[in-house]
């Protein structure tokens, strides 16, 4: 292990091959298609196929292979060897160097962020939908990376049909959750897979966080009762992952417990079973 640790470091000191585990430590659990990493990280097949393999060497990721396409994930008991060894063998387990406070915050609401790209239906429905579910525990939040002007009017019509008050849901830039007066985040929960793969500055406080990806609605063609569909079928998804965080025993959690329980939430279906 000590041989594989240092190869591990070198490996990741390129800074393209560090860029593929981050993104695909922000997208794990997620088996993530070779296609959609060498979109996402703006390299061809061949260079990503190079960066793969060395990462695999390392043992760090991977592969599975789903048809003809090849998928990779993060070995997170690979990371978290890699990481032990820095913190307890190098810097002795100094809990002022290394041990982030494993406590939730107690005596006040937890503020969760979510994130899409446009912060115009998916993160918009999942904001209503937390607010008025348990807006008692957790004050909910929304942005985009690349906001557009306004919600779409299709996921305000069916947050207003459910009975949501739609009045103060906008979009908003992610920049507008950073800097003074912004609040902390003790989770932040991306549901596209376009924002989970973009490369974000880190949070204040270093919050939890987690992918619930889930297909945009009003994205594709269609007739209108085919987006219709799509809306409710994403409104049923992100209703039944959010019902199932508010139903958390947060009180009896800690950090590394929460953050198992948004990784297995975020692989629940619409029929409420796992994927």
């Amino acid at each position: 292990m000590k041989d594989l640790i240092p190869h591990r470091f070198a490996t990741l000191g390129h800074p393209q091959r560090l860029a593929l585990f981050r993104l695909l430590m922000r997208r794990y659990p997620d088996q993530v298609p070779a296609t959609e990493l060498a979109q996402a990280l703006d390299v061809k097949p061949n260079t990503l196929s190079t960066y793969v393999n060395a990462l695999m060497e390392a043992g760090l990721i991977g592969q599975t292979r789903v048809g003809t396409s090849l998928r990779y994930t993060v070995d997170l008991d690979a990371a978290r060897d890699t990481l032990d060894y820095l913190l307890n063998d190098c810097c002795r387990g100094r809990p002022d160097v290394c041990r982030p406070d494993a406590r939730l915050p107690v005596g006040r609401r937890l503020n969760v962020l979510f994130l899409c790209t446009g912060n115009a239906a998916r993160s918009i429905l999942a904001e209503a939908i937390l607010r008025d579910l348990a807006g008692d525990r957790f004050a909910a939040h929304s942005a985009g990376t690349q906001p557009r002007q306004a919600p779409d009017p299709r996921a305000l019509a069916l947050l207003k049909e459910k009975g949501h008050d739609t009045a103060s849901l906008h979009s908003k830039h992610v920049a507008d959750y950073r800097g003074p007066g912004a609040p902390v985040f003790d989770l932040v929960l991306t549901v596209c897979d376009r924002a989970a793969n973009e490369d974000c500055p880190a949070w204040e406080g270093r919050p939890l966080s987690g992918h619930w990806g889930l297909p945009d609605p009003a994205g594709g063609a269609g007739a209108p009762a085919d987006r219709r569909l799509a809306f409710e079928q994403t409104y049923g998804a992100l209703q039944t992952r959010i019902r199932a965080l508010a139903a958390l025993p947060m009180s009896s959690l800690d950090r590394m417990s929460l953050q198992q329980a948004v990784d297995d939430i975020g692989q629940i279906t619409n029929e409420g079973t796992i994927q």
